[in-house]
């Protein structure tokens, strides 16, 4: 006889929403089941920093637990940025995790959630400040890939990625500033959709006009719809606002996308190696696409090739650390030091004190530039780019070590590896990872598509479409 634990284990939100909805299921029940998953797999996988089961027990057997499309559904709140009242908050920090760092207000979105049903059994473990493409912070430990324990799960968002994998959580909170949806959705088999900015609110702590966005990894198409339904609009004061959308996101689903023209890219247009595992999983996909009705041929925007916006994003995202830093000893109530930070992150810091003003102006400058270019690609007949998601398998754990020495090491090396991510937080454009493609040794290979600014209606059109073409729900890794 299996247990509620078994049975649900490999159900999407969306499957447990609606076995709360029937009554087959209560909340508690479910709670109570993802709990038992998470002390039976977490030992391997490291997924988890703070576990609030006590809490999430609580609110499922609580007349407070509102009714909304995902009540009663146990989900997991990434570690970084994603403020809930009264609950503590690392950032994959070493400084905030030894104060205990406890957060004073939910954030726009974290309200979403609960006003939603969804209820939080803990977060998911990040990189510190969420800066590298894999999850290994000093603070808590590197989490592992559940299709292979050796490898990473991607990051930064890699705690909520392998809990979704292994089917701790159908759902979990994930945010993308460089790909850090995107990239553990590729290393771990998932849906990682990045949307478009201004979709969802930033607020009230951070800015929509930042490379961020904030969203999830799941199992499947619908629920990343349906939870983007629940959660997208303005909040006050927000400063970016995507267009509203045509109908509800979870329609799109299952909704005859027509006959799109998709242009190829398997290749790093700024030079670099694309290793042969993901050129066969884009080519592959290309002709899936075809086969279901779709015009693919090589093309891309020649500003991709362009190196000035490499330059310009390092500039601002090392400058944004510097930023988070001195919001972060605000936050503490002291100044960070060497002792604090991870060598990385303080190095970024450091070069963000030299960046003047003209600086900074002039690299904005290249990303309106650059956004403006690429995006008129849209606009000349192209629906959708395809492109690998990584430019490599899941990395070996410890691929990109903390180096005081050569602090900008990880950096460097994890970018070459992220090559196809990092443009569309700068365009602001919606783009999504799919688990269309498995190497030889079964590890996932994610593929990227990305479409003109605030159509994520047509991402979830064709992904679903594919989703339907070649299935992964019955790809299970085995731990």
């Amino acid at each position: 006889m299996t247990s509620l634990a078994d049975d649900t284990r490999w159900l999407d939100a969306t499957a447990q929403a609606d076995l709360v909805s029937t009554g087959d299921v209560s909340p508690i029940e479910l709670v109570e089941a993802a709990i038992e998953r998470a002390e039976r797999y977490d030992s391997k996988l490291n997924a988890l920093t703070y576990r609030w089961f006590d809490a999430a027990r609580q609110l499922a057997t609580s007349s407070d637990l509102p009714e909304g499309p995902f009540r009663g559904v146990p989900y997991l709140l990434k570690d970084l940025y994603a403020a809930e009242a009264g609950k503590p908050l690392s950032n994959g920090s070493k400084a905030y995790k030894e104060a205990n760092y406890v957060s004073t207000e939910d954030t726009t979105l974290v309200s979403r959630y609960k006003a939603s049903g969804l209820i939080s059994i803990g977060r998911s473990n990040s990189p510190e400040f969420g800066s590298v493409p894999v999850t290994e912070p000093e603070a808590w430990g590197p989490t592992r890939n559940p299709w292979d324990l050796t490898r990473t799960s991607g990051g930064s968002s890699g705690g909520s990625a392998a809990a979704v994998a292994t089917g701790i959580v159908p759902i979990a909170h994930a945010s993308d500033g460089g790909g850090s949806i995107r990239i553990p959705a590729s290393c771990c088999g998932l849906v990682g959709l990045k949307i478009s900015q201004g979709r969802i609110s930033m607020g009230p702590l951070r800015d929509e006009s930042n490379l961020g966005v904030e969203h999830c990894v799941s199992r499947s198409v619908r629920d990343s719809a349906r939870l983007l339904d629940a959660t997208h609009g303005p909040g006050i004061g927000d400063v970016i606002i995507a267009p509203t959308p045509r109908r509800p996101f979870v329609d799109e689903v299952g909704a005859d996308p027509g006959r799109l023209r998709i242009g190829l890219l398997d290749f790093n247009p700024r030079g670099g190696e694309v290793h042969a595992d993901c050129v066969d999983g884009v080519h592959q996909t290309a002709k899936l696409l075809e086969s279901l009705g779709h015009h693919v041929e090589p093309g891309f925007p020649e500003i991709l090739s362009d190196e000035e916006i490499g330059r310009a994003f390092s500039m601002l995202w090392s400058t944004n650390m510097g930023t988070a830093i001195r919001r972060f000893n605000e936050a503490l109530g002291r100044e960070m030091t060497t002792d604090d930070i991870e060598a990385m992150n303080w190095a970024q810091a450091q070069f963000a004190k030299g960046v003047n003003a003209v600086d900074y102006s002039l690299a904005q400058a290249s990303s309106v530039k650059f956004r403006r270019a690429i995006q008129s690609w849209w606009s000349q007949g192209w629906d959708l780019l395809l492109t690998p998601t990584l430019s490599a398998p899941p990395l070996l754990i410890g691929s990109l070590p903390n180096n005081p020495e050569h602090p900008m090491t990880p950096l460097m090396t994890g970018g070459a590896w992220v090559s196809f991510t990092s443009q569309f937080n700068i365009s602001g454009q919606p783009a999504i990872s799919l688990p269309l493609h498995r190497n030889a040794d079964g590890l996932p290979i994610g593929m990227q598509l990305v479409s003109a600014y605030g159509r994520e209606d047509v991402l979830i059109r064709v992904a679903s479409q594919l989703e339907q073409a070649a299935p992964w729900a019955h790809l299970k890794p085995n731990l």
